[in-house]
């Protein structure tokens, strides 16, 4: 019943925050994080900014709005709501070519996306995958890499397979009431974690496939354009953040399903943080929020695929959406006063 109960408080959390955050805006000092209340390792840093001085230690303080998945936190920052959001590469693109003046400032994540069967399923492989019905959130990168998947197992992804529109709240279930070696409605399943990783953590799942999708920071333009420096700090507490977390993975873990009082275990945390390198930097310089080039172009590639079969109307190139000034001016920063990184502690 755990994850079953993950998905009872998601609606609520949505609905609380889309009037969260609404008033003011970026100041000199202060700023309003838009993050994924279900969504694990963001939301271990999103506690660590929340919980430690490591706002603090750079001269700023936050007000943070959860949204329960992409689509309202997208709509909360072209509404203006916030001014910093925690997304994957999908919502970002979709953010941008809605006309959000809005900007990637740097690397969040890898966050792993997977195809996954009943335990005992007879499909062994993607290509098994030939005239099965498959549930996958619409939409979301879990989607696009489940289908980049099966076309590189040289099935038509039009004609091979049967999609189903199921999202994350919709597949707990089915895999609950199905066996270990059946679903019903459905043959297989694609989703993003932390969701698989705990029903893998349970034994309930077998992955077929499991790729990593580049997540990312963004930033309102008006706050890059009126508040340049406020933006250099915060991702200079951001990056110091990121130490504090791989330093403490059971402590911020605690945090974060305490505070979206969603049963994830430490497992399945562990797995999902496993894709990510920054989770096990043993040293201060090992954290890397620069989106580096490798990254910049596997996004290039995951958009020129969803526009090359029609998912998405407006090919845009991503690259004209990145700035990374002023994580390089917070890299700059933490490399002149190493010492921030271990004043960061708790501060209730």
């Amino acid at each position: 019943m755990r994850v079953l109960r993950l998905f009872a408080t998601l609606a609520v959390t949505s609905a609380v925050a889309a009037g969260c955050g609404a008033g003011g805006g970026a100041s000199s000092n202060t700023i309003r994080v838009g993050w994924q209340t279900p969504w694990a390792t963001q939301g271990q840093i999103v506690q660590v900014l929340k919980r430690t001085n490591a706002l603090e230690l750079n001269g700023m303080h936050a007000t943070y709005a959860g949204f329960a998945y992409g689509a309202p936190l997208n709509a909360a920052a072209l509404s203006g709501a916030v001014d910093v959001i925690f997304t994957a590469d999908q919502p970002a693109a979709a953010l941008v070519a809605r006309g959000g003046r809005w900007t990637i400032v740097g690397r969040l994540m890898y966050n792993r996306v997977s195809v996954y069967v009943p335990p005992r399923s007879s499909i062994t492989t993607v290509a098994g995958l030939k005239g099965k019905r498959i549930g996958m959130p619409f939409g979301a990168a879990a989607q696009r890499e489940a289908l980049r998947a099966i076309e590189g197992a040289g099935l038509n992804i039009d004609h091979d397979i049967k999609p189903v529109n199921l999202d994350m709240s919709q597949q707990v279930p089915i895999v609950r009431r199905g066996s270990a070696a059946s679903w019903s409605g459905v043959d297989a399943l694609a989703g993003f974690d932390p969701v698989p990783a705990e029903l893998q953590a349970e034994g309930k799942v077998r992955m077929l496939h499991t790729s990593n999708v580049v997540s990312v920071v963004m930033m309102s333009n008006r706050v890059l354009e009126q508040h340049r420096d406020a933006a250099v700090r915060f991702l200079t507490a951001f990056r110091m953040a990121y130490y504090y977390f791989a330093r403490h993975p059971k402590q911020t873990g605690g945090w974060f399903v305490k505070d979206s009082d969603l049963p994830f275990s430490q497992k399945a945390l562990d797995i999902s943080a496993s894709v990510e390198p920054n989770a096990s930097a043993l040293r201060p310089e090992d954290v890397r929020i620069l989106l580096n080039q490798a990254e910049i172009q596997q996004m290039r590639d995951g958009i020129t695929f969803l526009h090359d079969h029609g998912l998405i109307d407006k090919a845009i190139d991503i690259r004209r959406f990145i700035d990374q000034g002023p994580a390089s001016a917070a890299d700059a920063r933490l490399q002149s006063e190493p010492q921030l990184f271990n004043r960061v502690a708790p501060t209730g």
